[in-house]
């Protein structure tokens, strides 16, 4: 009997010391696939000793302003050029610690079927933010249908272009607007994440898409001061296990790309 009650004191102290060795982050994301994914990364850091809390904000902002802030511990939700912007904008001391996944942008319409078919003077919306907006006319110009200035870099903007042989006319909308715009122009280069959440499937509503390019993968950002915490490195490890890489790979089918 008195091993017994030995063997359940222990165990309710061995109990105790993991509850107490728990740690609770929370970490900002955009809704819908990001939100989705690190519900799944939260399963596998859970036995690891680390609680996620989620938060879902609806625009590309507030999630840095946040961390910065020390109202969130974590974020992930966006790309290596929009961090660097911000940073560079804002003044905001933070640090990418790990990259995650790719979702290529697609330029979709509900006028044409195919990009070829945008007729001369095309309107065509794009993201309003450096980054974005640059991006979305980069997969233009790779395709071919507009030049931009040599040496340009990725923070493109409407001014930056220097041929458009079929005059498309560009407007600058918050990407999280764009989807809602489909019906008012003749083509928007949407986000993975804002698509998605509209019920547009970039697999086969895009008319023209973006490669797989590597700056555009997106990361997880944390404050500069925390980069090097034990709970960064359970996180990147969670998020990088085979469990979320095949939690993506089925789910999105090639919408979205584990990038580690």
């Amino acid at each position: 009997m008195l091993k017994k009650i030995l063997g359940v004191a222990a165990l309710a102290i061995s109990l105790s010391a993991t509850v107490a060795l728990a740690e609770t982050i929370k970490i900002g994301v955009t809704p819908g696939e990001h939100a989705q994914i690190l519900e799944k990364v939260a399963e596998v850091a859970k036995p690891k000793g680390l609680d996620i809390e989620i938060l879902e904000f609806s625009d590309y902002v507030v999630p840095n302003q946040a961390l910065n802030d020390g109202e969130l511990d974590a974020n992930s939700f966006q790309h290596k050029p929009y961090l660097d912007n911000q940073i560079a904008d804002r003044k905001f001391d933070l640090v990418d610690v790990a990259y995650t996944v790719n979702f290529p942008m697609g330029i979709y319409s509900k006028k044409v079927k195919s990009f070829d078919e945008l007729a001369d003077g095309a309107t065509i919306a794009i993201p309003n933010d450096p980054t974005n907006g640059g991006r979305a006319l980069l997969i233009l110009a790779d395709k071919g249908a507009i030049k931009l200035k040599d040496g340009v870099g990725l923070k493109v903007n409407p001014a930056d272009v220097t041929e458009n042989t079929k005059n498309f006319k560009f407007v600058e909308l918050d990407a999280a607007q764009l989807p809602r715009s489909i019906d008012d122009v003749d083509a928007a280069a949407i986000n993975t994440n804002y698509a998605l959440e509209a019920g547009l499937d970039p697999m086969k509503d895009t008319i023209l898409k973006e490669g797989e390019k590597a700056p555009y993968i997106n990361l997880i950002a944390v404050r500069t001061a925390d980069k090097d915490k034990p709970w960064v490195k359970t996180l990147v490890e969670s998020y990088h296990s085979e469990p979320v890489k095949q939690f993506i790979l089925d789910k999105y089918k090639g919408a979205a790309v584990p990038s580690w």
